[in-house]
């Protein structure tokens, strides 16, 4: 991939990520009602912690001096929020079927994400001084 469309694309997973930590605090109940409740301490907790940690990598795909240790930050997030995503389909099961329909896309949704912070991660094999 292209110096350019890697950029581009970290720019994009980038903004997607930072906006997602920020709407965990401009709308908590939301993710509040994600968080599976048998995590200690609280539902609460897991939201905020986890939108401190979408914003940071956020930021950190913004920059490109912090881009590739963003994109491997971005992918262990990914990994680490799925239980929510799992809980969301599983609780949403006698909802409307819009509803429903948003809780399983969720689903593969999230491994097109793993995927793009993959690409972000990983530089072309044949150029060279790369500093991480």
């Amino acid at each position: 991939m292209a110096d350019t469309q890697r950029d581009t694309l970290a720019t994009i997973v980038g903004a997607f990520v930072l906006f997602a930590g920020i709407m965990h605090f401009a709308n908590p109940s939301f993710f509040n009602d994600i968080v599976p409740p048998w995590l200690p301490p609280s539902e609460a907790f897991w939201t905020y912690v986890s939108g401190v940690a979408e914003i940071v990598i956020g930021f950190l795909l913004l920059r490109s001096s912090t881009r590739r240790i963003g994109a491997l930050a971005a992918i262990w997030l990914f990994i680490a929020v799925y239980p929510a995503n799992l809980y969301m389909a599983w609780d949403w099961r006698d909802r409307p079927m819009s509803e429903q329909l948003v809780a399983y896309g969720r689903l593969p949704f999230q491994f097109l994400f793993i995927w793009l912070a993959w690409r972000v991660a990983t530089r072309d094999r044949n150029r060279v001084n790369y500093p991480i």
